[in-house]
């Protein structure tokens, strides 16, 4: 089955503590269900001073599941994700406005 959300693609959180946060998506677990947020389920890390980095508390954006975010479309509201045909290509479309992704 194809990827409604990319690496990339701006979305919305619509459940949970940062309910209403936009982001972009930095990586995506396909198997977990999970994506990692820019800027969203933000956590403190305390790390160990190295010799290749300077230790202390470290914010850490940690993964939230692919069923709590949202799509932005082009006019900024959270929208559904489709899939379409364009000279035979499967391309993704914002249920919303019908535009293609």
């Amino acid at each position: 089955m194809a990827a409604k959300l990319r690496k990339g693609d701006t979305v919305v959180v619509l459940t949970g503590k940062d309910k209403g946060k936009q982001g972009e998506i930095t990586q995506v677990m396909p198997k977990d269900n999970k994506a990692v947020v820019d800027g969203v389920n933000v956590a403190i890390r305390h790390t160990k001073q190295s010799a290749t980095s300077q230790g202390g508390r470290i914010p850490k954006a940690m993964p939230i599941d692919l069923s709590n975010l949202s799509l932005v479309d082009k006019n900024g509201k959270a929208t559904r994700v489709g899939f379409r045909e364009e000279d035979g290509k499967k391309v993704r479309f914002a249920k919303s406005t019908g535009e293609a992704i």
